[in-house]
């Protein structure tokens, strides 16, 4: 949507006072207000649910790390990732 321009000395009283209430302010004869329209990108608190989790919709992509992969696959790159995790010493 293209930007609204309107001289304020222009806007009737009404419309010029829910403005002032919408924008936190007086405005004075001489200026101007410019009014647009945009997509509003969510801030990053709502693009998940109250529990910190990320709605389906927005799913990073590295959970699909598995995605393609078979069973077999998945299996083995869980094993080699459980070896790789495991830190403990081992005392003999």
């Amino acid at each position: 949507m293209d930007a609204i321009t309107r001289n304020v000395r222009d806007i009737d009283q009404a419309d010029r006072d829910a403005l002032e209430h919408v924008i936190g302010q007086s405005l004075r004869e001489d200026q101007q207000v410019v009014i647009s329209v945009r997509i509003a990108s969510p801030p990053p608190s709502q693009s998940t649910e109250a529990s910190g989790v990320p709605t389906d919709e927005h799913v990073p992509d590295w959970w699909n790390v598995y995605e393609g992969l078979s069973d077999e696959e998945i299996d083995r790159l869980d094993k080699a990732i459980r070896e790789r995790a495991d830190l403990t010493r081992h005392v003999e």
